[in-house]
């Protein structure tokens, strides 16, 4: 629970969307993220992109894993259904979510830990399923909630608060969401607004499954080689009466992303993100463009939507469900009796 409630306060002068709503009503709880996260951006960003689509909170389903990236459901839209699962299985759930009701807007949010990690088969099932869902990976390079340990995405050569070098080749979710198929891939950074709530709305409008992979920098865990102050030494030789801790300030990182060209980034502990935009005639809906770009880049953060494919049917078209939702379905439809089910069973025999 958080510490401060929100006051539930909105100015008279706020612009109202189409339904009447400020955005204000697609806020959820106060944050308990560290000062200066990439995360609580990104929520700002599904909070606006929420709002600038005039989705109704409660025809809205949110759902996470085990992670710093997965209290961010808590953060936005407090009126709307909520789901946290266990450790990597927020794709399964989201699945089975689907299944029950087309009729809401899925929005999943994980992290590099929890999605290319222990809940990678689970998110290559989602892919392959093409459930209609939003789902966003905040890209950190760490396990934030666990002291910081590189994750799956952690570049070789990165070095870890220890100052020791990742030596294994990172799973990147966009080549893997192209390698698999996937019909919205697309990647974009936490401190750019302006990029992200559009391709956050371009993910809620597509039909089926649509992954967003976020670069979210921890500021948490840049403190430097060899200090007696960082949080490691400090944990390791201190004998608490009581936990406390402190969490120096920081401020958010925005920049704007230039249209052409690379944008050089510096993150808090001094190292530089390098980001390129795809160009405006980039074409979405070739694969085989997408692998090439990426490969003639490898040394920058590319961002943009880089495929979408709108002719692959969602899971409901594929298994012909009914166009009502099976849970406005009657009980006497979804469970017809006995005799319906000797029926069925006869005609396997």
């Amino acid at each position: 629970m958080p510490s401060i409630v929100k006051p539930p306060v909105a100015h008279p002068s706020l612009t109202r969307n189409e339904l009447g709503l400020t955005i204000r009503d697609y806020e959820g709880a106060m944050s308990t993220l560290c000062a200066g996260c990439g995360h609580d951006s990104i929520t700002a960003a599904i909070v606006r992109a929420l709002w600038e689509m005039s989705t109704p909170p409660h025809r809205v389903a949110k759902l996470s894993g085990i992670g710093c990236s997965s209290k961010t459901p808590a953060y936005f839209v407090s009126a709307a259904h909520g789901f946290n699962s266990a450790h990597g299985r927020m794709p399964p759930i989201a699945t089975g979510a689907n299944a029950a009701n087309r009729e809401l807007t899925y929005v999943g949010v994980s992290g590099d830990g929890d999605s290319l990690s222990i809940g990678l088969g689970h998110l290559c099932h989602a892919m392959r399923r093409n459930v209609n869902m939003l789902y966003i990976i905040e890209n950190n390079g760490v396990y934030g909630l666990t002291k910081g340990q590189f994750s799956a995405s952690s570049d070789v050569g990165s070095k870890s608060k220890k100052g020791e070098a990742n030596v294994m080749s990172p799973i990147d979710p966009v080549l893997l969401g192209l390698s698999l198929g996937a019909t919205f891939v697309a990647r974009s950074f936490s401190g750019d607004k302006g990029q992200l709530v559009p391709i956050l709305m371009a993910g809620l409008a597509h039909r089926g499954f649509a992954m967003v992979d976020v670069i979210s920098p921890c500021v948490t865990f840049n403190d430097h080689e060899g200090s007696t102050k960082s949080y490691l030494y400090t944990r390791q030789h201190l004998l608490h009466a009581t936990e406390t801790d402190f969490v120096p300030d920081a401020r958010e990182i925005v920049a704007e992303i230039a249209p052409t060209g690379g944008t050089n980034i510096t993150m808090h502990d001094g190292s530089v993100l390098r980001f390129t935009r795809l160009p405006e005639d980039y074409d979405v809906t070739d694969r085989q463009k997408a692998f090439s770009y990426l490969k003639q880049h490898p040394h920058e953060v590319v961002t943009g939507i880089f495929f979408a494919d709108e002719s692959v049917p969602e899971m409901h078209e594929t298994n012909h469900t009914p166009a009502t939702a099976l849970v406005d379905l009657p009980y006497a439809k979804l469970c017809p009796g006995a005799a319906q089910l000797q029926q069925l069973q006869n005609e396997f025999r």
